[in-house]
């Protein structure tokens, strides 16, 4: 039986949280959460000033909401399943073991000088020890900044010296399919511009016998065998609106911002959201493929299962490593039962074809779940008949790493799904989608920008040492409102669909199109696995339409597959979404969470490509070389 039963449930519960905000959340905070002191106050906030305050003067500690409350009740309980690179590798850590490890760390941390509100930068691969670093900092007070492990030397080094961390901690190396990735090598030349870092903490997970710098670096199991170390580090009170932790997300401008989260309200918030939207369960195994270098990380695989007494799957690798039924693999050998992965990781397993899913029992699954960007829905379907068996719901979920959690989600159980739409807000989440004068739209499907009313518990509150620039991004455009960045429309049965970025809307000959919807379209057709579409400039129709398309495996790039892909979009959307150009694609840039870096693709389109600005968030480089030597190829093609 689903938490939240009906419609009709939803539909009270989510009046009660817009209407009596104060009582609603005040509610789930003490249900969510322990308190070592309760607030004076549940919300004050200013958005003219991008001021916002959940749970006054509250106190409590991250780490005793996921560890120590539990320790009477479910210290032997799993709490991860980790899964290596190599299938041959494998964990599992109970709540006791949990806790017992982040005591120790904590206890080196402070050992080693760190105090509260330090910054301590961790730049690990997907092992247990991530984890336990995460919160250990939080244990003690300390705002971890995690640096996602492919990023490279520079990107780590601006955000180390943005952030001002006074420690890293680091591996000797890592895994990803099959491959030794020299983690400490980078953090070594990024600490070359970094004479802020007075310490590095390494953890030997490849065996690498690295000579470290006794001045400065020490090993991770030498650390925690200091006998003279306490067992046991008393967690330190947080007021609620103290930093949890700075996650750095890529800006327009190139400049990292360094979003900050804080205590009460973000734990509340992914608290809440893990247990309601994917509906789980005491007994339930959860697993989210995100790295925890990514918000989906930090909020689905640590501390909203960690704060519920949830068991989860950590994966070091990828999906497609030995071989594409990796995932399926995984999910048969700890029956999971929920699974959140990325649009991306289905679209390439889906390329693949679905004899890798049948290889393996996955019956075991009762509800999927997406997250990073729209998922289009020739995907939605391949997922919900391939690995959802035509019966899990799939939960379309659309946040940002600056709303902390999940915003406007399906709900289980409450409505109808439809492939491709978020469906309905969450709980005190107030969306409005505003026209270009600024109105209300009031047509059904009318297009126009989302933009959210009011704050909501896991909102973020600043960004690290530039409060101007977090009230300019977010709070500045539509005055009074959070400003999310993101297109949408509301079609007639109050269905919420997500068009894009809004800078990924087209303007053609007057017409705005969403590239999602042209995405959509190209990915109909049996022979395409992904299609990237941007805007270029048209000396007639102002915007031109520009795709590029990978097709599946063995498929020949032909002119006549061209022709079909032009007359297949023109007869989805109309003639005035047809193809101006058409690139075949062997890959798409992508960043390192598998994004689509469409900035650099509207480069290349435009023959910019002397523009391209900063790459080092892209996972593989040389598919942006080929792409430019065959965009001058391209334009006699459609």
């Amino acid at each position: 039986m689903a938490y939240v039963k009906s419609r009709e449930e939803y539909e009270s519960l989510y009046k009660e949280s817009i209407e009596n905000p104060d009582v609603f959340w005040a509610e789930q905070a003490r249900k969510y959460l322990s308190w070592e002191k309760e607030w004076d106050f549940v919300l004050q906030y200013d958005f003219n000033d991008a001021r916002i305050e959940w749970f006054g003067e509250g106190v409590l500690n991250a780490t005793y909401n996921c560890l120590d409350r539990h320790m009477d009740s479910i210290k032997d309980k799993i709490a991860y399943y980790w899964e290596g690179d190599n299938p041959a590798e494998e964990r599992i850590v109970t709540y006791g073991e949990l806790y017992a490890q982040v005591n120790k760390m904590a206890a080196v941390l402070k050992s080693k000088g760190i105090q509260k509100g330090d910054r301590v930068v961790i730049y690990m691969p997907m092992i247990v020890e991530l984890a336990v670093a995460v919160l250990a900092c939080a244990r003690i007070g300390a705002i971890h900044s995690v640096i996602f492990g492919g990023f490279s030397a520079e990107a780590l080094a601006n955000r180390i010296q943005d952030c001002e961390a006074k420690m890293v901690i680091t591996v000797d190396g890592g895994f990803r399919a099959g491959k030794s990735i020299p983690l400490k090598a980078t953090v070594d030349t990024a600490l070359k511009t970094c004479p802020g870092v007075e310490i590095v903490i390494v953890f030997n997970r490849a065996g690498l016998q690295l000579e470290l710098d006794p001045n400065r670096e020490i090993w991770w199991h030498e650390a925690i065998a200091d006998t003279d170390l306490p067992d046991y580090v008393e967690p330190e009170p947080m007021n609620a609106e103290d930093p949890l932790f700075i996650l750095y997300t890529s800006g327009s401008t190139g400049k990292p911002k360094g979003v900050v989260h804080t205590h009460g309200g973000y734990l509340l918030y992914t608290a809440i959201t893990t247990r309601i939207v994917f509906d789980l369960k005491d007994d339930e195994i959860f697993w989210c493929t995100a790295d925890i270098g990514w918000i989906t990380g930090h909020s689905y695989c640590i501390y909203g299962p960690l704060i519920n007494g949830f068991t989860s799957v950590l994966f070091e690798g990828v999906p497609s490593y030995p071989d594409f039924d990796r995932f399926w693999q995984i999910v048969a050998k700890y029956r999971v039962n929920k699974f959140y992965t990325a649009p991306t990781a289905i679209r390439a397993l889906a390329k693949e074809g679905e004899a890798h899913v049948k290889k393996h029992d996955i019956s075991s699954l009762k509800l999927l779940g997406t997250v990073g960007e729209p998922i289009n829905p020739e995907a939605w379907r391949w997922y919900y008949h391939h690995i959802g068996r035509d019966w899990c719901p799939i939960v379309d979920t659309w946040w940002q790493t600056e709303t902390g959690g999940h915003m406007i989600t399906p709900l289980p159980a409450v409505t109808p799904i439809k492939p491709g739409s978020c469906s309905f807000p969450f709980f005190g989440v107030d969306p409005i989608i505003l026209d270009e004068s600024g109105e209300e739209t009031k047509y059904p499907n009318q297009e126009g920008v989302l933009c959210i009313r009011r704050p909501w518990p896991g909102i973020a509150r600043t960004l690290y040492g530039d409060h101007e620039r977090f009230k300019e991004t977010y709070f500045s455009q539509v005055p009074g409102m959070y400003f999310t960045g993101d297109g949408a429309k509301k079609d007639e049965d109050g269905y919420f669909w997500i068009i894009g970025r809004v800078d990924d809307v087209l303007n053609v000959s007057g017409h705005r199109l969403g590239t999602a919807e042209i995405e959509s379209a190209i990915v109909l057709h049996e022979d395409v696995a992904e299609a990237a579409v941007v805007g270029y400039p048209h000396s007639i129709k102002g915007q031109g339409i520009y795709a590029f398309v990978t097709l599946n495996t063995g498929v020949s790039k032909t002119d006549v597959l061209k022709k079909e892909l032009v007359l297949l979009v023109r007869r989805e959307i109309g003639p005035i979404a047809t193809i101006d150009v058409l690139q075949w694609a062997d890959g798409l840039p992508k960043t390192r969470s598998g994004k689509i870096m469409r900035r650099i693709l509207k480069k290349i389109a435009a023959g910019k490509t002397a523009e391209l600005g900063d790459l080092s968030t892209i996972a593989d480089p040389s598919v942006i070389e080929k792409l430019i030597k065959e965009s001058t190829l391209a334009g006699e093609s459609a």
